[in-house]
């Protein structure tokens, strides 16, 4: 029987977003409760909105925008990994509990565990494994906090490492009820003309 396990934290008011980002607001336009022939609503909010896709233009000045990425590292086999990991720390290869095998990977750190909470401590990725992941034919990599990046980080060189070497990036996706293993990933971002990143219905697929 296939599973699926939907990596994606609810997008309400209360879903955190990085200081100085704009969270989410619903404004509704027209409401049958109110005696309308429709309901109509209009949502304001970041395009790095919880389970998110960055676009390469988010941190390198000739990266392309959201709608001209490939979409095929956001759909295909995806490994699950835990890292051995403190607050405010890297994951290298050497805190992952297995070696990578898929060209897709998610990384879960546990330094991230409430999407309504920001906290600034949660770990990122060192620029080395997201090295090593694309000289293995890695598409995509991603995790369970709001950033590749520390908070503290100003010259983002896990985010450079991945322009570098074309690596799709997938953060804030929510992993603590999924095992370690391989799955299907479908997280496709919208085509959101001239847009640094786009929201994401974050899913895995598995037996």
């Amino acid at each position: 029987m296939v599973k699926l396990y939907d990596i994606t934290p609810l997008v309400t008011p209360k879903l955190a977003v990085w200081p100085g980002d704009t969270p989410a607001s619903r404004e509704v336009l027209c409401d049958l409760a109110k005696g309308d022939t429709i309901t109509l609503s209009t949502l304001r909010a970041t395009v790095h909105l919880g389970a998110h896709a960055d676009a390469p233009s988010h941190y390198g000045v000739n990266g392309c925008t959201i709608e001209a990425q490939s979409l095929a590292p956001y759909l295909g086999p995806c490994q699950v990994i835990t890292a051995t990991i403190g607050r405010g720390e890297r994951v290298g290869r050497e805190r992952l509990a297995s070696e990578l095998t898929e060209p897709r990977v998610l990384i879960r750190t546990s330094s991230y565990p409430n999407s309504e909470q920001f906290n600034e401590d949660f770990a990122a990725l060192s620029p080395e494994l997201i090295e090593h992941h694309a000289a293995q034919g890695g598409l995509l990599i991603g995790l369970d906090t709001p950033s590749v990046d520390l908070f503290s980080s100003k010259d983002l060189p896990s985010h450079h490492a991945a322009l570098r070497h074309d690596v799709a990036l997938l953060e804030g996706v929510v992993l603590k009820d999924v095992p370690d293993g391989v799955y299907e990933l479908i997280a496709l971002p919208l085509k959101l003309a001239g847009f640094d990143a786009s929201p994401v219905r974050a899913v895995l697929r598995g037996d």
